[in-house]
């Protein structure tokens, strides 16, 4: 017999007046997100420009951003154009050259393959190397690389980056590529400390990781990563193939010098796909985050498990500024909250991507200009955004304890990175110790919390002055806080 349910259709109609009513003010809300988040961009000097005009005072050609909030695309813009020349306008199907984000999504899916039983990333790279073999030397006899160290940065290799190749030019094979038989290298990749000792940037690592990838599969890593990634997730605008073959992309962004011009031919061939390969848009790296960020709450995915999510993000390494994982940064703190990221910078064209540990909040961008005039809008458009959707939590410290003035007399002083061409200052100022620039090229207050250890707002390390053992000088030392990796010995004390 058909039963018929009148208050249930009432309330059902109703619960849709509410849905409705809820949709209208939640999207009202995001309108008001995304309106100051432009306003932190473009209200300069009390004056309130358009994007496109600070992006012209600037010297960006074009610029495309998607933004997702509790775990969903909330808003995503294009301005400007990808090709100067015939004025052709971005929009948020145009791909970009993403460089060193190609480094994440690697690390990805190799930890989705070890996930599958088809690779040992903990196991010697020898073991799947055909074409060549690492160089072995007194670092490596006891301590054979592995997949693990190559992803993290943490296996010694040599060849911190590489440089572009465009239609006409004779584009090296992986072989020669390793062998330094390209622009900017004149000899073999090589081995410089014990691996896991210690970590140097190195996309030639990823170039080794490639070769074992594709000798152990018997396929290129753009097919796998289309297979087990892309298609998947929905990434209809993103691949690893590369222009001089079948199957690129038509609609992508060229890359412009500083004077506003396409650079050859503005798009950029590279062999080296496993470190700086990957073409991409905003939202196709959105739905890939979010991905990343369901996993780690041990939401439903069908791409990405938590399994393979806690391995690509959990650091490996302190051994650079804050922390790094299996492919990924973790070194960022904005609004006091644990990211996982990454940059990408080619000449001419690149972007960031950034997600938060937890919330399945972040932002994917890219635009095509210099370098010097990218990365700094970026930033600044990275936080508008953050301060405008309220991603921020107050700092976790016990208590703020005042500073004895012996530590102030102890402290202060400048300071240089040992690597890096970097000085900073730590200073008092009107009762409060401020160390400048901090990361972001601001200054920062340190937090006291006893002996010789600040904190820091919106960084996730402590910051620990003391003696360095190993040379018995004075140093500021990073502390990552819940990880038991030791300190790292980064700034110098020189004055």
């Amino acid at each position: 017999m058909r039963r018929i349910y009148l208050g249930r259709v009432g309330l059902t109609l109703f619960g849709l007046m509410l849905l409705g009513s809820c949709s209208n003010n939640k999207q009202a809300e995001i309108n008001q997100k995304k309106e100051m988040a432009l306003n932190g961009l473009i209200q300069q000097d009390s004056i309130k420009l358009s994007v496109e005009e600070v992006m012209k005072n600037k010297g960006l050609t074009g610029l495309s951003v998607a933004v997702f909030e509790d775990y969903e695309i909330i808003w995503q813009e294009a301005w400007g154009v990808k090709d100067a020349n015939i004025e052709d306008s971005v929009d948020v199907e145009t791909a970009f050259s993403t460089a060193s984000i190609s480094k994440g999504v690697t690390a990805t899916l190799l930890a989705i393959l070890e996930a599958k039983g088809l690779i040992d990333l903990k196991a010697p790279v020898s073991r799947y190397l055909k074409r060549w073999q690492i160089p072995s030397n007194d670092f490596t006899k006891d301590t054979p690389i592995t997949m693990e160290h190559l992803l993290s940065h943490t296996a010694g290799t040599t060849q911190q980056g590489f440089a572009d190749f465009y239609e006409g030019d004779t584009i090296p094979t992986l072989t020669e590529s390793l062998q330094g038989k390209l622009p900017r290298y004149d000899e073999e990749i090589s081995v410089v400390f014990k691996p896991g000792s210690n970590w140097q940037y190195s996309g030639g690592g990823y170039v080794i990781a490639q070769m074992a990838l594709e000798d152990h599969m018997g396929r290129q890593l753009a097919d796998l990563a289309d297979e087990y990634l892309f298609t998947p997730l929905g990434m209809k605008h993103s691949t690893m193939k590369q222009p001089n073959e079948e199957g690129f992309l038509q609609n992508v962004a060229k890359a412009h010098d500083e004077n506003g011009n396409v650079i050859r031919t503005g798009i950029p061939i590279t062999p080296q796909v496993a470190p700086s390969g990957l073409w991409s848009t905003p939202h196709d790296m959105a739905l890939f985050m979010i991905e990343m960020q369901k996993a780690l709450a041990e939401r439903d995915t069908e791409v990405i498990s938590p399994q393979v999510a806690r391995r690509v993000t959990k650091i490996v390494t302190t051994k650079t500024i804050g922390g790094w994982s299996l492919g990924w940064e973790r070194m960022q703190g904005f609004g006091n909250r644990e990211w996982f990221s990454h940059g990408g910078a080619n000449t001419g064209t690149g972007g960031y991507v950034y997600g938060t540990m937890e919330g399945g909040n972040g932002i994917a961008f890219f635009g095509n200009g210099p370098n010097n005039v990218r990365m700094p809008l970026l930033d600044q458009f990275r936080n508008s955004i953050i301060k405008s959707h309220g991603w921020y939590k107050p700092l976790e410290i016990e208590e703020q304890k005042p500073i004895p003035e012996s530590v102030l007399q102890e402290v202060t002083g400048r300071y240089k990175h040992v690597q890096y061409d970097a000085e900073i200052q730590v200073s008092e100022e009107n009762g409060k110790l401020i160390i400048n620039p901090f990361f972001g090229g601001i200054p920062a207050e340190l937090h006291y919390l006893g002996e010789t250890k600040f904190a820091v707002e919106e960084f996730p390390s402590n910051l620990v002055f003391e003696e360095n053992p190993e040379d018995n000088k004075y140093y500021i030392a990073l502390e990552r806080r819940g990880f038991q990796g030791g300190l790292d010995f980064s700034f110098i004390k020189f004055q």
